[in-house]
């Protein structure tokens, strides 16, 4: 009885120490602007003001950035989550020479730091746009292009062990009663294997959603062609910061990451059980 109430008391104290972050940003953003510019550090308030989130969202093209936003983002789950299911099977229910020198290129991938690519990456991007203006820089797409290229490999290797844990017996069954290899990957193993999926969707979502970096260097001047990150930084001045207004816009970009969570849940916690009967 002890041991379970320390066990409840830290994971209490983890739970309050991650929500905590969470609890001051949606509290600055409920502050009115003279508390903040005041400097009040008091853990509540007794007037709480949505003006912040006005001014957030009658920034001149927020709904344009928001719109760019979740179209990125959407496009960059999707394909990379494509991309990585089918080469997570080929990888993992099929030899072939290359397979392992595959493997070892998708991890290390994964091992070069962001940062030392952003400069290669814009050179690649400018010339990729000499050719396909539409992935060149100031274009969403070059936004999609280099996530999918970090989003990939992550993929495939999150993806793996699920594709890995599928009984082979079961497309063994399949292939007895005449199902091709095309229907066992799309029938039989994608819905198993949907738990990973979803992982990697959203993973993939708040990897690319959340993105200041690329989306700081590959879109320049096309205003247009912004995201939310990006949008934040109008509230940044040098004389004075809003801190409101930067407050409510993480809020209002912190939405959609627990809607879509919300939306994918179900199929994450739902497992391999029941795939093998009798």
């Amino acid at each position: 009885m002890v041991r379970r109430v320390r066990t409840d008391a830290a994971g209490l104290l983890v739970a309050a120490a991650v929500a905590f972050p969470l609890y001051w940003m949606v509290l600055s953003a409920l502050k009115p602007r003279a508390a903040l510019e005041a400097g009040d550090a008091t853990p509540y308030t007794l007037e709480p003001s949505l003006d912040s989130f006005r001014r957030v969202l009658f920034v001149d093209g927020f709904g344009q950035y928001l719109l760019n936003s979740v179209l990125v983002a959407a496009v960059v789950v999707v394909l990379s989550t494509l991309c990585a299911f089918l080469a997570a099977v080929a990888l993992t229910r099929y030899r072939f020479r290359a397979r392992t020198t595959l493997l070892v290129m998708v991890l290390v991938a994964q091992m070069v730091p962001v940062e030392a690519l952003t400069i290669p990456l814009f050179f690649l991007m400018r010339n990729v746009g000499a050719t396909v203006p539409a992935l060149g820089l100031n274009h969403l797409g070059s936004l999609m292009l280099v996530h999918l290229a970090f989003a990939i490999p992550l993929a495939i290797w999150m993806l793996r062990g699920f594709v890995a844990a599928v009984p082979r017996e079961l497309e063994e069954a399949a292939w007895l009663d005449g199902a091709s290899g095309f229907t066992f990957v799309t029938r039989v193993l994608f819905p198993l294997v949907a738990p990973g999926v979803v992982a990697c969707s959203i993973f993939s979502f708040i990897m690319t959603w959340n993105d200041f970096l690329f989306a700081r260097t590959f879109i320049i001047s096309a205003q247009e062609n912004q995201t939310l990150p990006i949008a934040l930084l109008s509230f940044f001045k040098p004389d004075e910061n809003d801190w409101g207004g930067i407050m409510a816009g993480s809020v209002l970009m912190t939405i959609p990451v627990l809607v879509f969570f919300l939306f994918v849940q179900r199929r994450l916690v739902s497992g391999l059980g029941g795939a093998v009967k009798g």
